[in-house]
């Protein structure tokens, strides 16, 4: 790309840091990159024309992991590792919302519901065996028990007789949220680029040069903050994985309100302005689903259709009005991978589907990398 001198000069000229990514992990290193170095110059470049990858993309759940999940996640972690990532997540929402507002975020304190299909009922009878054990790790981090039984008073069918409530988890908007982290961006003098993306870089003693589909330019330190997208650069334990959405058009007098988990956390939905949005179905196909394509499948999205038909709205008329795809990055870890991976380069990735939760706090231990 032939750039003026005063393209150079004004956008990519003496840059003492570069963050890639504008999703929730790459703007809180930026804005927390602002707070350490007031006078310092921060570009932050985004390869889609909005944050592209999960930011943008999910489904707006406030949450940090179902009793399922939960369980599952004992299979392989400890009881610490697990405490740990759970008080990460809450107390990253807790950042989330005291950084922001509620009424930014439009957060709803709705709680959340985990149902269990007729045919799980293995799943269900471990989840009700072990709910006081859980409620009892989780103890000294809410000083209350967080899961409870609960009947099911929305109508769903096919399903195992009572629901799982947590009283803790809720929903927000996370285009507002976005929205909101864009503008103190800049208003931090913070600049963004977008439709830029990064192919590679090259370390020398005291700078980066980051190499990218339309230009070259020098840093003093580089942050990779792309989580799914981040495997074409970081060679670490991870990998993308797709996420199919759909939303339904408004439901007239729809009763569902909340935020529900089923089956360890592949599936979700919640009501959203009179709808319904229902992700899930990566289970289905993980192979498939390890893309950074975005896109929908039709064995997906007729699944997550007929969800909607026998579970969650069975009496119920219904037309699907959009679908989409967001691109997360998990590993055979659950733990973030937060760390110097060269001279003056560190990563911020691998947030296994909690970035609403964890994305700020991610974001921020990023940038307390940087020593200069």
């Amino acid at each position: 790309m032939n750039l003026s001198y005063w393209e150079y000069r004004t956008w990519l000229d003496g840059l003492d840091h570069i963050v890639v990514g504008s999703g929730i992990v790459g703007l809180s290193c930026a804005l927390a990159l602002r707070n350490r170095f007031p006078n310092d110059r921060i570009l932050v470049l985004e390869k889609g024309f909005l944050p592209q990858g999960a930011s943008t993309k999910n489904a707006g759940f406030a949450c940090f992991g179902s009793m399922s999940e939960i369980l599952d996640d004992l299979e392989c972690h400890s009881e610490q590792e697990v405490f740990d990532l759970i008080r990460d997540r809450y107390e990253g929402l807790l950042t989330l919302r005291s950084l922001l507002g509620d009424k930014s975020l439009h957060y709803e304190s709705l709680g959340s519901y985990e149902l269990f299909l007729k045919e799980e009922a293995a799943l269900y009878d471990s989840c009700l065996a072990r709910m006081d054990y859980i409620n009892a790790m989780l103890e000294p981090l809410f000083q209350a028990p967080v899961f409870s039984k609960t009947s099911n008073t929305f109508g769903f069918k096919s399903i195992q007789e009572s629901l799982i409530w947590n009283r803790y988890e809720g929903q927000l908007d996370t285009g507002k949220l976005m929205q909101v982290m864009l503008q103190r961006a800049q208003e931090e003098r913070i600049m963004i680029l977008n439709s830029i993306t990064v192919h590679d870089y090259v370390t020398s003693a005291s700078l980066v040069s980051v190499q990218t589909d339309k230009f070259e330019c020098n840093t003093r330190n580089l942050y990779i903050a792309t989580n799914g997208f981040a495997r074409d650069i970081v060679k670490e334990d991870l990998a993308p994985a797709r996420a199919q959405v759909l939303i339904t058009k408004p439901i007239p007098d729809l009763q569902i309100q909340g935020a529900f988990h089923m089956y360890k956390g592949f599936n979700y939905f919640r009501n959203l302005e009179g709808r319904i949005l229902l992700g899930g179905g990566r289970h289905l196909d993980p192979d498939g689903e390890e893309t950074t394509d975005f896109g929908t499948t039709a064995v997906i999205q007729e699944y997550l259709e007929e969800l909607l038909r026998r579970v969650i709205l069975p009496d119920t008329h219904f037309e699907i009005e959009s679908t989409w795809s967001g691109i997360m990055g998990v590993g055979k870890q659950k733990r973030p991978i937060i760390k110097a991976i060269d001279n003056g380069v560190f990563c911020g990735i691998r947030l296994g589907g909690m970035g609403v939760a964890i994305g700020t706090t991610v974001g921020r231990r990023l940038a307390e990398l940087a020593t200069t």
